[in-house]
Formats: C-alpha cells, structure tokens, sequence
C-alpha cells in the first residue's frame, strides 16, 4: 500500500492584474488559512518521504510553509517546474516514475489537476477542491508504476472552511 496526499496550494492573490499567473503571491486570506492546514496535515500524521511541488510561487510558499511545520529534511522537498499547470495524466506520470522504496508522497499544485488526479485515482468525481485543500489517499498498489484508475480510496479531505 502506498499513500498520496494531494494539496492544492492557498489562495492567491489576483491583486496585480500585470503580474504573470506563475508569479503570482497568496492572499491574506491564503496567508491565514496556509499555517492552519499545514497545523492540521501534521496533526492527522501526514508526514510523506517526499514532497513534489510546482514551482509557481503561491505552490512554492504553501510547500516551504508544509515542509517547516512537518519538519521536513530540505532534500525530500523538490520543485517540479511540470506542475505548474498540469493535467492530471502529467500528474500520474510523474508519481508513476517514483521510486518504490517511497511510501508516501505529498504533491502540492495546481487545480484542474489535483481534483482530477484525485477523482481519478478515487474513482470518485471530486467538484469541489478548494485552496488549501487536503485530499488523502491509500492507494491498493505496491509500487508507483502500478498507478491506475480507481486504486485508491480517500482517507481525508480537508479544506478550511469545514472549519469555519
């Protein structure tokens, strides 16, 4: 059994319409919810072996944010420049290609991918998948390779406002 956990990074800011979407910041309201999460992420245990991020700038801070409160080794965190608006076939190609003797991996990233990634893997039509949410998964399989439609069940899904 290998576990996912899916998060999509915290709310950004579209204060500046000139800045590029990779650039762009979290907002206050992403800035309140971000230490919150990673809070709950290491209360309900979900420390992973590795942690793939896009490199985008609201993904990247939310990240750095969740490997300081885990207290993550700096080398078990890695930018993924792919990511950054990624489908969740690009998603599943990139777990595919993890090392097996990993058995938990968290991806901080972008929606669409995330929420399909997740219903995906589920089998269940995730709508919903708000900033700063947490989407757990045991997944049936021994090894990443092995990924495949409906091979995973949700342990978790968090996000802040069921806590409002």
């Amino acid at each position: 059994m290998k576990q996912l956990t899916l998060i999509r990074h915290a709310k950004s800011s579209w204060d500046n319409p000139g800045l590029d979407d990779f650039d762009r910041p979290l907002n206050a309201r992403g800035m309140r919810d971000l230490p919150l999460m990673a809070a709950r992420v290491k209360e309900m245990g979900l420390i992973p072996q590795r942690l793939l991020y896009s490199s985008a700038t609201r993904t990247a801070v939310t990240a750095r944010t969740l490997a300081q409160t885990l207290e993550l080794d700096e080398g078990t965190c890695i930018a993924i420049p792919e990511m950054y608006e990624a489908c969740w076939e690009t998603l599943l190609n990139l777990l595919q290609g993890q090392p097996d003797h990993l058995d938990s991996i968290m991806l901080v990233g972008h929606n669409p991918g995330m929420a399909d990634l997740g219903g995906y893997l589920s089998g269940q039509s995730l709508h919903h998948f708000p900033t700063s949410a947490v989407h757990q998964l045991m997944l049936n399989v021994l090894g990443w390779s092995e990924l495949a439609e409906s091979c995973g069940s949700t342990q978790i899904f968090d996000y802040p406002k069921l806590h409002t």
